[in-house]
């Protein structure tokens, strides 16, 4: 009676254990806790016995950490590695190390958590991710990115280095596939850069792609679906409010509204308190004298946008043994961007090889990849036309032409018609990337290894001028521009390495060469004039009017010497030291050549006697570094003096007096000689820009690596910063000159921290986050060029001492309520009740230029992220908040929305915000009474203008679902997995800020809601 007891309370219990890559753990074992009643996992991961109801199952493997569920049916198990972290291997520069012995500031990032982003470039991906990185973009479906790491640090170039696969590079990331990246990692500080010296001074950025691993073959197929639109949209006038505003601001200078030249007609009067009042307004039928152009209520935003479309597919083949491996991928990337008749598409393809050709001493391989991309861009300033264009005017004229500005209109050309004109100026972009590579391993510890590096690119693109038809801005000029683009880099290297161990020190000696080359050059050719304007036509050859051809062409070399030595005694002291001489072509022959050193300590104090034991404790590292790093980003010709030749046409079409000269005396008759004149002083003594940092930083893990992160603190210093400088007058014409005369520092901090655990009813959740903050200061430049407009001055107020990008201006202190405040004010041009009043800050009682402070700083207080992961069963949720708070930013779009007379040309349209205008009538508003002009000069340069920037972006917010192994496996799958996500869905501002996006404030290419549908298989 008793076994019958027991019989019956057993329950069926199941499910499948796998690994942090979702592969299967074959042979884990699976018990009931206290008890060996349990089973071992078979070949696809799964198990199934019985147990006690409501028991708990321990699940163990050698390698990861033993892990407890609650016993149940279809269980999914996921094994993390044991010390997985610590003993991961991080390439840092020609060689790998493990993370548990890095001793510089190197960010590691998650590429999983970068697919659910959906983006183009992996590098836009990475914003908020990485403590002291920074990311600015738009929306552009290309969807290229700036990169900022640890700040701005020069006054050039600020880019960092990007190394794919070993092969160094600088350009666009939006170009290559993010679905092959394997990895990724960030160099921050000097000590783990500088290895990289020459181009190392704005960070480094390791990028490995995939290769095949040992098993069966295995094929990936991920598909995905996104609608773009607008998340946030700017609120114009309408052609009603347009009406009204424009009544008020005519009433408000004393003129009567009804001598417009647009066709509104007010009725209007004044009330009981002599107040103007607006009755009623209407327009005329047509807008134009010829009865063509009717009046119309347009929303630009409206018909210039639409609703966009991303697609994306990646399909890779994998396989490998113990002498082989592949990977092979295909990609196609479409994105129909939110702005009608711009888009970009990229095809792409990747082979990933290698081969043992003698067991382990001989290996070869290569990563190559081959992409094609093709981009519509949205006109320059296009937004800002739609912005400005008059609503009151219609997209077509009743003949179905496109309409223009008629009769008082202001010249601008239909935004509809801009961007028809625009479609047809596509480029398409072919850019080949990859490496050979040959391994020698001839005894223990040693390698020697050799790799070829190609990064070619070519550009292709016809820029198309069609004749402007509409209204007073009509053009009938038409041309083409044929131009061809090919940028050429190659390197190659050879490293050695050897490692070996005695008693408690292990010492790793790297030393190489490297030799780097680029040549770029362009050709165009230019005609006028064809009589079939259809751009299969109009080629150059087709063309009967002005030929012009155009062509160019440059390049650098770069030698490098390096060596690198890490010494660890007993896994608990380390050291690292390196070294790196590089010569560059770029500078004069007295200083080509710079060295570079660094050094870096660390002490893993966890593995100290007194630490050694405590089993919370799974790691706690203090790390020490100082280094240099260089660069080298000006032009191939800045050491060079140059002559030019400038031989012109004057207005009247025939010889300027550029550099030609009559020196035949034939009085202008026939072609004159051209001479040259100089346009750039040499110098040889130019040299490499220097960047020092030191930085201190603390990694910890604990409770089992539950909970882990670091702290990063870091002082900066660029000296000798290479700066073209204008010279004085007495110099003489072609004055300019670069030369080495700046130094600039930051300073800041960095941490990140993250905690994850697996509940006993199978919830598992990782949650991270990263802050950082940064300081950035000018500490010296050349007199004359310190307090120019260039550096944001005026003339006498200097940069030194304040951040690249600060800008001096006016302080404004609202607007003036009454008379009494006007006369009591300053002495002020154009002060007016109702106009804005500037701070008298020197007390003189007038306010002038020495009354300007500065007023804007584009460094936040801080920068921050927020990720949130959960995974239950077969659910998967992920949530990735990104901010910036504290940060300035200077709106050109505000003085569309409040000022009528902003750009001096009136009857452009703008923003909604003037209706809230400062009246009689309204006198609360801080808004400036309307006006025709500009009598106080309220554009100008202000605190105004200058607004709280801050915001918290949810940048991702994904569900997952995968599809149960049993019901995959009967389809042939060994996973599949749906998701839908939202990027961009929600951002919280300041509520100061008055304009559309403080992540993209101006006239940028706005950033999309995209909604996204996608499914993963793996076969």
């Amino acid at each position: 009676m008793y076994c019958v007891g027991v019989m019956a309370q057993n329950v069926d219990v199941s499910g499948t254990v796998v690994d942090e890559q979702d592969q299967p753990v074959i042979g884990a074992s699976v018990l009931q806790k206290g008890s060996s009643n349990g089973t071992v996992t078979d070949i696809d991961g799964n198990f199934s016995f019985k147990a006690p109801q409501g028991v708990t199952l321990v699940v163990s493997y050698i390698g990861y950490k033993t892990t407890e569920v609650k016993a149940g049916t279809g269980l999914k198990i996921k094994l993390q590695t044991n010390a997985s972290e610590l003993n991961e291997v991080v390439v840092t520069g020609y060689t790998t190390q493990r993370k548990a012995d890095l001793t510089g500031a190197v960010s590691v990032v998650n590429v999983d958590e970068l697919a659910k982003q959906n983006e183009n470039n992996p590098m836009k991906a990475l914003q908020g991710r990485v403590p002291g990185m920074n990311i600015s973009a738009d929306g552009s479906p290309s969807g290229s990115a700036t990169v900022r790491i640890r700040g701005i640090g020069t006054l050039n170039n600020n880019d960092p280095l990007y190394i794919i696969d070993g092969v160094p590079t600088k350009a666009g990331m939006h170009e290559l596939n993010g679905s092959d990246i394997e990895s990724v990692q960030v160099l921050k500080d000097a000590a783990s850069a500088s290895i990289y010296g020459s181009r190392a001074a704005n960070g480094v950025i390791i990028i490995t792609t995939k290769k095949g691993k040992e098993g069966k073959v295995k094929v990936d197929v991920d598909a995905s679906i996104a609608a773009s639109m607008y998340a946030h949209k700017m609120d114009v006038l309408n052609a009603k409010e347009y009406g009204q505003v424009m009544w008020q601001a005519y009433v408000n200078d004393g003129m009567d509204p009804n001598t417009n030249g647009l066709g509104y007609h007010y009725d209007w009067g004044y009330d009981a308190q002599g107040h103007p009042v607006l009755n009623s307004l209407t327009m005329k039928k047509y807008l134009d004298a010829a009865g063509t152009t009717p009046a119309a209520d347009t929303d630009w935003f409206k018909e210039t946008t639409r609703t966009g479309v991303v697609q994306n597919y990646n399909v890779a083949v994998s396989s490998g043994s113990d002498r082989h491996s592949s990977y092979f991928s295909l990609g196609y990337y479409k994105n129909l961007g939110i702005i009608k008749s711009s888009d970009f598409d990229r095809y792409s393809a990747r082979m990933n090889t290698e081969y043992k050709l003698i067991k382990d001493v001989l290996t070869i391989g290569e990563h190559f990849t081959l992409n094609r991309t093709s981009e519509v861009q949205a006109p320059g300033g296009f937004l800002e036309n739609v912005l400005q264009f008059n609503p009151s005017l219609p997209v077509y004229t009743e003949r179905g032409d496109f309409a223009g500005p008629v009769g008082g209109y202001p010249d601008r050309e239909n935004p509809v018609a801009r961007l028809s004109r625009n479609s047809h100026n596509r480029y398409t972009y072919w850019r080949t990337f990859g490496d050979a590579y040959v391994n020698l391993h001839l005894f223990k510890g040693f390698n020697l290894r050799s790799t070829f590096g190609l990064d070619y690119s070519q550009k292709q693109q016809r820029i198309f001028t069609f004749p402007v038809t509409e209204g007073t801005v009509a053009n009938p000029k038409n041309a083409v521009e044929a131009k061809q683009e090919h940028w050429t880099k190659w390197m190659w290297n050879a490293v050695a390495t050897y490692n070996f161990e005695t008693g408690k020190h292990h010492v790793d000696a790297m030393a190489g060469i490297e030799l780097n080359r680029q040549d770029d050059d362009y050709f165009s050719g230019y005609k006028e004039d064809y009589i079939i304007l259809n751009p299969t036509y109009m080629w150059p050859d087709a063309g009967t009017g002005t030929a012009q051809a155009y062509g160019n062409g440059g390049g650098y070399s770069l030698v490098s010497y390096f060596g690198k030595l890490n010494y660890n005694y007993a896994d608990k002291y380390l050291a690292s030291f390196t070294l790196r001489y590089d010569g560059s072509s770029r500078f004069g022959k007295n200083n080509r050549y710079a060295t570079f050193p660094s050094v870096s300590l660390g002490w893993r104090i966890n593995q100290e006697k007194f630490l050694k034991d405590k089993q919370w404790l799974n790691d706690l590292k203090l790390r020490a570094s100082w280094g240099a790093t260089g660069n080298q980003e000006i032009s191939n010709i800045a050491r060079y003096t140059i002559y030019v030749s400038n031989y012109g046409v004057n207005e009247n079409g025939g010889q300027s007096y550029g550099t030609s000269y009559d020196i035949t005396g034939s009085n202008g008759g026939g072609q004159l000689p051209s001479g040259f004149k100089r346009n750039q002083l040499g110098n040889n003594d130019i040299k490499w820009e220097t960047t020092t940092q030191t930085n201190l930083g603390l990694d910890f893990s604990i409770f089992n690596s539950s909970l882990y992160g670091s702290f990063d603190w870091y002082y900066k210093k660029t000296k000798d910063i290479l700066v073209q400088m204008a010279g004085i007058a007495a110099m003489g014409e072609g004055s300019m000159q670069w030369i080495n005369a700046g130094a600039m520092e930051n300073r800041g901090v960095e941490f990140n921290v993250g905690y994850r655990k697996t509940t006993n009813w199978g919830l598992h959740y990782d949650l991270t986050g990263n802050i950082s903050t940064y300081r950035n200061k000018i500490t010296a430049l050349p007199a004359t060029v310190a307090a120019n407009g260039t550096f944001g001055g005026n003339g006498v107020k200097s940069v030194i001492g304040h951040p690249m990008g600060a800008q001096v201006g006016y302080i404004e202190e609202g607007i003036f309520k009454s008379q009494d405040e006007v006369d009591n004010h300053a002495k002020q041009d154009g002060a007016a009740v109702g106009r804005m009043r500037w701070k008298d800050l020197n007390g003189d009682k007038v306010i002038t230029e020495a009354d300007q402070d500065w007023i804007y700083d584009p460094t936040p207080d801080f920068s921050y992220g927020f990720n949130v992961y959960l995974e239950y069963k077969n659910f998967d949720f992920t949530m990735f908040w990104q901010g910036v708070q504290g940060v300035d930013v200077i709106s050109d779009l505000k003085r569309e929305t409040d000022i009528w007379a902003g750009l001096n040309i009136g009857f452009l349209n703008k923003g909604k915000r003037l209706t809230e205008a400062w009246s009689a009538t309204n006198p609360g508003s801080n808004i400036p009474a309307l006006s025709l002009s500009d009598n106080n000069n309220e554009k100008r340069v202000s605190s105004y203008w200058v607004e709280n920037g801050s915001y918290l972006k949810l940048r991702t917010i994904q569900l997952g679902y995968n599809l149960p192994n049993s019901v995959a496996s009967r389809l042939a799958m060994q996973r599949m997995r749906f998701y839908i996500s939202a990027q961009n869905l929600l951002t919280i501002h300041s509520k100061s800020f008055t304009g559309v996006d403080p992540e993209n404030p101006n006239y940028g290419y706005p950033i999309p809601l995209n909604i996204t549908f996608g499914i993963n298989v793996t076969f």
